[in-house]
Formats: C-alpha cells, sequence, structure tokens
C-alpha cells in the first residue's frame, strides 16, 4: 500500500467461496488499460527489500500466456487450493501492524493470498510477467489486492474472497493500479490520470 500522497491504502481482506467458473467468458473489454506509471505499494516495496526473489523477474515483452483449457484448469486449481489452505487473518492480527506483505504460512492477509497464488503459478511454468500483483478498491471503497493473470483472452482476477476467477471487467472493483509486465518494481495506473483516490488507512481480516 501506499501512505503518500497520491495514496493511502491498507488492503482488506476478507474470504469467501463462489465456486469455480467452468470456462472463461467471451470478451468485451478483455484488458485493462494501463495510464502510465505508478508508485508500488510500500507493503511491496518493504517486502522486496528482504530479498524476495519475485522482485527480479524481469521480462523482455510484454506477451500474454495463451489461455488454453489446460492452462485455464492449473490456474483454477491453484486458486481454489490457496484460497481454501490459507486461513484469513489481519496483519494486525498476525504481526501486530498494519501492513505486511509475505508468503502466508497458514494464514494471511489478501496480498499474502495473491502473493503465494504467484509463487505456486510461476513453479509450475506459467511467466512471471503474466501474473501481476493489482491492487483495486471494492465495492464498499476499501483498499484490496488480487492478483491478475494476463491472458491472451483478457485479464482475468484470482481472489481470495471467491474461488470464481472473473475477468477483470467482470467484477465491481474499481482497479488502481498493478505491477508492470516488464518488471516487477515497476507499477502502472489502471485509472484515469484525472482521477486521484484517497483511501482510509483501516485494517480489517
Amino acid at each position: 500500500m501506499v501512505r503518500g500522497v497520491l495514496f493511502s491504502v491498507v488492503l482488506l481482506c476478507a474470504m469467501s467461496a463462489n465456486g469455480l467458473s467452468a470456462q472463461p467468458s467471451p470478451a468485451s473489454r478483455p484488458y485493462a488499460q494501463e495510464y502510465g506509471t505508478s508508485l508500488p505499494p510500500m507493503g511491496y516495496v518493504a517486502f522486496c527489500a528482504r530479498g524476495e526473489a519475485e522482485c527480479k523477474a524481469k521480462a523482455s515483452t510484454h506477451e500474454r500466456i495463451k489461455l488454453t483449457p489446460q492452462i485455464w484448469d492449473m490456474v483454477s486449481a491453484v486458486n481454489l487450493g490457496v484460497n481454501t489452505h490459507v486461513i484469513p487473518m489481519s496483519d494486525e492480527e498476525q504481526y501486530g501492524v498494519p501492513d505486511y506483505w509475505t508468503y502466508p504460512v497458514k494464514a494471511g492477509d489478501c496480498e499474502d493470498y495473491a502473493l503465494e497464488k504467484k509463487r505456486e503459478l510461476v513453479a509450475l511454468g506459467v511467466a512471471p510477467r503474466d501474473l501481476l500483483m493489482t491492487v483495486v478498491l471494492d465495492e464498499n471503497g476499501e483498499g484490496h489486492a488480487i492478483l491478475t493473470v494476463a491472458t491472451d483472452k483478457g485479464d482475468y482476477m484470482l481472489d481470495n474472497r471467491r474461488n470464481e476467477i472473473l475477468r477483470w471487467d467482470q467484477t465491481h472493483y474499481k482497479f488502481l493500479k498493478r505491477q508492470s509486465q516488464l518488471d516487477p518494481m515497476q507499477w502502472v495506473s489502471l485509472k484515469p490520470n484525472s482521477e486521484q483516490v484517497l483511501v482510509s488507512s483501516q485494517t480489517t481480516k
């Protein structure tokens, strides 16, 4: 999250299960538009400062993964597995701080779920450039983190709040920013430059 002039976001994380979607849906607005550079969340910056390999996986192309039935099944299985086995718990409860990005051992909040899904999918052969940590505002205007899978059929969201995988424009979220495909330490804005969003700093499970 960013505590600064542009954003003050503490990611609010909760979990619910709605069942897996059988297949991707037809595209109308398949890809989220990027609007230039943005600041990375401070929690992610601190995570990378600990030397995590996730932060070093640079790419030379914006090429997207081909969304075959096999890839869809693999992504769906990882999304369901992490959602099922990680217990939802806020950073305040676990670490005594408002925001701490890390891989979950037994419990975690939204960004921890997303980091774990990315790690498992990379281990299964998905290129890091196709797995983008993403910050949104939820239906209540509260900060939340999810994982974008950048495919040739659109941007699909892996979310700890549901097991169903939705394309970005099928969610009710307001998209703020995500990692660049070329460099995980570089983030891009997903909102028009004219918009400024401030989110109150608070936490929840």
